[in-house]
């Protein structure tokens, strides 16, 4: 196991006991909630610390005692006895301050933005892409996180063709990063007559919600184009020209947003196009990291297969950790928790591994 950086711990001390000062001086609102976000994050990583250094003491105390001849034979018999249980407390608390101490990504904080696409296997595939945004809407409720969805392409026999959406809450990000990729579906179709099963994909698309202190976007590199919105016909027929395209002249990229406002359709197109951009330069700046590695849980490439779901057999497989389980009733109804952990585990795993390997360097 790598060496805990003591001088890491110590600083996050200094910082922890800088903000309680702080705030209890009585600072305006704006920097209390600033001061009082950073306390929360820091809270359990200073009572960790504070742990392990409690029972490093008591392990330093015993070791003391049984090295001291002049220590009697009653006191030896007890510090004998209480060691090996403080030691394996000693493991775990280093194991868990490990984890805490990981690098943090700058954006596991952040509300998500979910996009989800039918790929091959034309109305199966888009009644799968369905079926994921209600999985993940499901996840979300559990969480008490908040789903508001951007723009929606519904699908021929139901499901959609396209469909994005905003995720909200705390750590929305950190949980859901690495559901990006292929999703492939293996079920016969309810319009299949001889019962042969179909393979079908949908790709998903997770993006940390980006604020404009993240991105700037200059007015000169958008072009913004009103169109006539689809109405749904008769006398509700939209003849506004409200539905709005931004085009970002510099990328290419191209975002539409169609609801009834144009002032809406505007806020919301720059929201998934600023959310497209941070991601951009999250991935630029992540391979240039990792030029000649790659993460364990895969690089999040969209075109890479990450999972499929087997509703014959009843079983869910996501490849990149060979996970396998007989649950898909259940995550589809929104039960994904076990192989999320089972994601951010590995990711840790990997992260721990190359610290390790920097440390031998």
């Amino acid at each position: 196991m790598a060496k805990l950086p003591v001088e890491k711990m110590r600083e996050l001390e200094r910082r922890f006991g800088e903000i309680e000062a702080r705030m209890s001086a009585g600072p305006d609102s704006e920097t209390y909630v600033r001061l009082a976000s950073e306390y929360s994050e820091l809270q359990p990583v200073v009572a960790k610390i504070r742990d392990y250094q409690k029972v490093t003491g008591e392990i330093a105390d015993l070791e003391a005692l049984l090295s001291d001849k002049a220590t009697d034979r009653e006191m030896r018999d007890l510090a004998e006895m209480e060691l090996p249980e403080l030691s394996e407390r000693l493991e775990a608390l280093e194991k868990d301050m490990q984890i805490l101490l990981l690098p943090k990504d700058a954006a596991d904080e952040k509300s998500a933005i979910l996009e989800i696409r039918a790929g091959t296997g034309g109305s199966e595939a888009a009644l799968f892409a369905g079926d994921l945004f209600r999985m993940y809407e499901r996840y979300a409720a559990a969480n008490g996180w908040k789903v508001e969805v951007l723009s929606a392409s519904e699908g021929e026999a139901g499901g959609y063709k396209e469909i994005i959406a905003t995720i909200s809450g705390r750590g929305v990000f950190a949980r859901l990063k690495f559901e990006s990729g292929v999703h492939r579906v293996q079920r016969v179709p309810e319009t299949e007559a001889s019962g042969r099963i179909h393979t079908s994909a949908a790709t998903v698309a997770v993006l940390p919600e980006a604020e404009e202190i993240d991105i700037e976007i200059r007015a000169e590199d958008i072009r913004v184009d009103t169109m006539r919105s689809s109405g749904a016909g008769g006398q509700h027929v939209n003849t506004t020209d409200s539905a709005v395209r931004i085009t970002h002249i510099p990328t290419g990229i191209v975002v539409t947003s169609s609801e009834k406002s144009q002032h809406q359709n505007r806020a919301k197109a720059m929201q998934v196009l600023r959310s497209r951009l941070y991601d951009m330069e999250r991935q630029r700046a992540e391979s240039e990291r990792s030029a000649d590695r790659r993460s364990q849980v895969g690089s999040g490439d969209r075109s890479e297969r990450i999972r499929t779901y087997n509703f014959p057999q009843g079983r869910v497989t996501d490849h990149r950790i060979n996970l396998t389980l007989y649950k898909l009733d259940r995550m589809m109804e929104g039960e994904i928790g076990e192989v999320v952990d089972a994601l951010v585990a590995d990711h840790q795993a990997s992260l721990l591994a190359q610290l390790g390997e920097q440390g031998r360097a």
